[in-house]
């Protein structure tokens, strides 16, 4: 022992050995305790500390999750720093676990990125409680089923002004398709016409969206994981994805507040037309609420708009696009559609929603295009408010949960030949087949958390998607010699996914097909 260093003692040096282990004993003590001797659910084995930071797919993460099931399971589990996530790798265990048992799955994680990103804006990410529930009530007011009848002939204004665009300049249908969608919600939730595509309004739609999608990808951004780098200069090496943040944060808080101040200043000055805010607003005012509960209403008013109008425009916007990149890959598809829509509206008219349960191959279609390439490939996070079982394994209270939609909507089991896009699997002895796995209870969320905007978002893709297909052939592009290119039916990287790529052409059926869009848009621009 050298000089100066005072020696321990025995019972120290006995101390020193036992505390750890009787710590450990009783910490393991207390796991077996809580989670009753049950495992964790299985999966690749984690590093110290860091767990399995690594072994989270980086890209696609729905692909990566289905390879690593075939390995594990229908549960995987995997754990971050100590924190706990599961993939429901199969549509049995999601329904099983979020949607019959939603009383404890119902929860969304606290997440840094909700905040840094801006999807705070949106109370889909909001914790479940009486908050939330106070938007959804809100919400619930104006996008109910017999609600969302008021909204039909906005619906199908801007379905005709879609088809015209289409014809003017068929080959920016996507920006249409943005315009279409983004331009009737605007009118329902503001009462702000929109002109056209470079709307300042619409202009804060993509960064928004952009936000959510490339922003909340479980273990893309450090900062998920360790916080204290959200006070990282942006200047510092590495910290470049604090600049993409605030580009989000900043559309999302303009897209919340501006069109909304529209409507508070025109009802202020007595002026303007009827509108989802509007109505709202009266509401509350005649309440007789004020001072800080009026404001508080106000902010739940501009939540549920903003929600309505970013999140009301996306699905739609996934959707029509596969339908697109579908008819051009299976010409057959789009010939049996329009056969079922000349033999059921006729040359003389558009489709409209009194036509909607007689045009069952259209439905079917819109069926398998939610299927085929979901815009929400991996849901929206759940996250679990106690501690619970599944299947004999141990789900801890805040486990993040992430249902493998894409799993479930490619079971080749339940979707033989999953990859090929097939209406009729959703069809028996003429009519729609309720036996089938419905891709909607799977593209709208799951039990307390189910999108309540659901059924706007439906008739949105019923009317625009029949009149589509009723005017216009959709078949595949073609370089500058006429030769038509291969298009491979991929979805992008994201939360929310689009094809990657969905070239087409679209030229109208026949010249009655023509007079018939011309017509019917200058009736509505009469009207």
């Amino acid at each position: 022992m050298p000089p100066g260093v005072p020696s321990l003692s025995a019972p120290a040096l006995i101390a020193l050995v036992l505390i750890p282990i009787l710590l450990y004993i009783r910490r393991r003590l207390a796991w077996r305790y809580r989670s009753h001797g049950r495992p964790l659910p299985p999966g690749p084995h984690g590093l110290p500390v860091i767990g399995n930071m690594f072994n989270l797919p980086k890209f696609k993460q729905w692909l990566g999750f289905q390879k690593l099931s075939v390995i594990y399971g229908d549960i995987l589990h995997f754990e971050v720093l100590g924190d706990s996530i599961v993939v429901l790798g199969s549509a049995e265990v999601i329904m099983e676990f979020l949607d019959k048992r939603s009383a404890n799955t119902s929860d969304r994680t606290e997440n840094v990125l909700i905040e840094l990103t801006g999807a705070d804006v949106s109370f889909g990410f909001m914790p479940y409680g009486n908050w939330w529930r106070r938007h959804r009530r809100a919400f619930w007011q104006h996008f109910r089923p017999q609600a969302v009848l008021n909204h039909y002939s906005v619906q199908q204004t801007m379905a005709t002004r879609f088809l015209a665009k289409l014809l003017e300049d068929p080959s920016r249908f996507k920006d249409h398709i943005r315009y279409t969608f983004s331009a009737a919600l605007m009118e329902l939730l503001y009462d702000i016409q929109v002109a056209d595509e470079d709307d300042e309004y619409l202009s804060l739609v993509e960064p928004v969206l952009e936000g959510v999608s490339e922003g909340l990808v479980p273990g893309r951004y450090l900062v998920e994981v360790l916080p204290i780098l959200r006070y990282v200069p942006d200047w510092v090496p590495g910290a470049g994805f604090k600049r993409r943040f605030l580009t989000w944060r900043t559309a999302a808080h303009e897209l919340k507040n501006v069109p909304a101040e529209h409507v508070k200043e025109a009802m202020e000055r007595q002026e303007g037309g009827q509108c989802v805010v509007r109505d709202l607003l009266t509401k509350v005012i005649s309440t007789g609420v004020e001072g800080p509960a009026l404001a508080e209403e106000w902010l739940i008013i501009k939540d549920v708009a903003t929600v309505a109008f970013a999140a009301g425009s996306d699905t739609t916007f996934s959707t029509l696009q596969t339908t697109f990149l579908a008819m051009s890959l299976y010409p057959e598809v789009l010939k049996k559609a329009q056969a079922e829509l000349d033999a059921i509206v006729g040359p003389t008219r558009l489709p409209n929603f009194g036509d909607k349960d007689s045009l069952v191959y259209v439905n079917a279609i819109i069926r398998e295009a939610s299927r085929w390439l979901p815009v929400l490939p991996l849901g929206v996070p759940h996250c679990t408010s106690a501690d619970d079982e599944l299947h004999g394994y141990f789900i801890p209270k805040g486990t993040v949960l992430l249902p493998n939609v894409w799993a479930g909507m490619h079971d080749p089991q339940v979707f033989p030949d999953p990859e090929v896009f097939r209406p009729e699997r959703f069809i028996r002895d003429g009519k729609l087949d309720t036996t089938v796995r419905d891709p909607f209870h799977f593209t709208f969320g799951f039990g307390r958390r189910i999108c309540p905007g659901r059924y706007f978002a439906e008739s949105s893709m019923f009317i625009n998607i029949s009149a589509v297909l009723h005017v216009f052939d959709i078949g595949p592009p073609v370089d500058e010699a006429g030769v038509p290119i291969k298009v491979v039916p991929e979805l992008t990287d994201g939360l929310i996914a689009y094809p990657q790529d969905c070239r087409c052409t679209i030229k109208p059926r026949s010249p009655a097909a023509e007079k018939l869009i011309s017509k019917s848009a200058q009736a509505e621009r009469a009207h």
